[in-house]
């Protein structure tokens, strides 16, 4: 019995995903976002911000230092990127 792999009805891969803000965009084609979170403390019950900064390609270099981002995560794109730019999802306040 042999089975036929149909590529239309095959299952999109699931990937990670983050929502965080740009805080460096002086690379090339290279964002730096930041991405925050609370964790509560196990034993003391108290409220902790923990962060992580990714590097990720932007091919357009449209964000700007302040926008709120969606990256997605990818193959290595260079020796510490290996998340991309999905989408913006709220542009900076600019004065």
């Amino acid at each position: 019995m042999a089975t036929t792999s149909n590529p239309a009805k095959k299952a999109e891969r699931h990937r990670k995903t983050r929502i965080g803000v740009v805080i460096s965009d002086k690379m090339d084609k290279t964002i730096v976002v930041e991405v925050s979170r609370r964790v509560k403390h196990a034993m003391y019950g108290k409220f902790l911000k923990r962060r992580v900064r990714y590097k990720a390609h932007d091919e357009t270099n449209v964000s700007n230092i302040g926008d709120q981002v969606l990256i997605e995560e990818t193959r290595p794109q260079s020796r510490h990127k290996r998340w991309r730019l999905k989408t913006t999802l709220k542009a900076a306040v600019t004065v």
